[in-house]
């Protein structure tokens, strides 16, 4: 094949084409807001607000009983700007497509495509539902059904959109331990020849290599609530080890006795402590007293019927209710997901084409996928050399964490 002085627009191409081939958390995401962003003549900005659905109670008798029409948004901003900078001689722009991309491409490409999908598992912190036992490898159904039950509970849709995205180990680990339950000859024989999961129990099972780590705080004393019929979205607490810092840690969960979830419909009772998540770290003071801030709310049922169509749990704690945090003090856990697509966002919006200024660039989108990639290059008359960076801008978000699972498990 003959070679050919390549064009911006067909670098462009074939970076597109070997990024869609790195991504995989990222192909299982709700992307359906990226579209509102950076229109011509009607940019929104950085920042678009999702309505997330009103929820309503169910009143009885004939007497009217108006509500409240509350209507919540989920702030997604896109302030991810993420590139790969690299270099090329004017001799190696005479290259074939499949040697540049072998070369220069696919590295840098891969690299920007981990980071993509490693910024969007680290969401896992902000997922306040956790299945399964810090440390211990899943080698039964036991916890990935588990997860189905959690999802169940929150009344997410059974509609063939949930995933299950696993660390390598938990992967091998599930092929290993599941290969004698599942007896459909395809799934078996996939799972042989590929040493993947395939479709099972309701999900997608797919490995990331960017499964995230979760550090736990480092705990320490006999935590309990502070007092009575406290609600939102911070807890007073005492009875941690004193003048401790970082007891908790950004992403720890834990539950409070006494408290349990609510089926978000019907409002009753799921037979299972709610689970909340740490959104600050948090320390104690020279008594041991902490103030956690938490997600989501504390928002209980009130009155019988319930009156409250925020409701989330059975009833706010009770003083001195006790707190136990999962995982031990200061481990380290993967932590695989089970969600729904509707749980995270991506939005990959297109950054401006400097081909339009009458620079050497170029700017394309992937239709299917969404990404949107633009390569721009100037050339250094001193070196006979391209610098040339490759740009994606983008934002993550998770509008609706209770459509997701962390898995804990083990890297052994």
């Amino acid at each position: 094949m003959a070679n050919t002085i390549l064009t911006p627009q067909i670098i462009t191409r074939e970076a597109m084409m070997i990024l869609e081939n790195e991504l995989t958390f990222t192909k299982y995401v709700n992307r359906s807001y990226e579209d509102q962003f950076a229109r011509d003549g009607a940019k929104i900005g950085a920042t678009l607000n999702i309505r997330l659905p009103a929820v309503y109670r169910v009143s009885s008798g004939p007497a009217i009983d108006v509500q409240d029409f509350v209507e919540t948004q989920y702030p997604l901003t896109v302030n991810q700007q993420k590139h790969v900078d690299v270099q090329f001689s004017s001799q190696e722009l005479t290259l074939s497509i499949q040697d540049f991309g072998q070369r220069v491409l696919k590295p840098a490409i891969s690299q920007l495509a981990n980071q993509l999908d490693q910024d969007g598992m680290a969401l896992s912190d902000q997922v306040y539902q956790s299945v399964g036992t810090p440390g211990t490898a899943n080698t039964t159904l036991a916890s990935y059904l588990a997860a189905g039950v959690a999802l169940d509970n929150s009344a997410c849709p059974r509609d063939g959109d949930r995933s299950m995205v696993l660390t390598p180990q938990a992967q091998a680990d599930a092929v290993g331990g599941f290969s004698t339950i599942f007896n459909d000859q395809k799934t078996l024989g996939d799972q042989y020849l590929n040493g993947t999961m395939g479709r099972a129990i309701g999900f997608k099972w797919s490995m990331d290599q960017n499964v995230n780590n979760h550090t736990a705080g480092a705990l320490g004393g006999t935590p309990a609530v502070n007092g009575a019929n406290q609600t939102g979205t911070s807890l007073i607490t005492n009875g941690w080890t004193a003048a401790a810092a970082q007891r908790l840690n950004v992403g720890d969960i834990f539950t409070i006795a006494g408290v349990y979830k609510v089926n978000p419909k019907s409002k009753v009772s799921v037979g299972k402590l709610h689970q909340f998540v740490v959104t600050a770290a948090g320390s104690s003071d020279g008594s041991g007293n902490m103030t956690i801030s938490i997600s989501p709310a504390i928002s209980p049922v009130t009155g019988s019927p319930n009156t409250n169509a925020q409701a989330n749990v059975t009833n706010s704690p009770a003083n001195s209710a006790a707190i136990t945090v999962v995982g031990t003090a200061n481990s380290v856990t993967p932590q695989s997901l089970a969600f729904h697509k509707q749980a995270f966002t991506l939005a990959c919006v297109d950054l401006e084409d400097v081909s339009k200024m009458g620079a050497w660039g170029a700017r394309m989108s992937d239709k299917q996928l969404g990404i949107s990639m633009r390569v721009a290059r100037q050339y250094n008359i001193s070196t006979d050399n391209f610098p040339c960076r490759i740009d994606i801008l983008y934002g993550w978000g998770v509008p609706r964490p209770q459509l997701a699972v962390r898995v804990q498990g083990s890297n052994t």
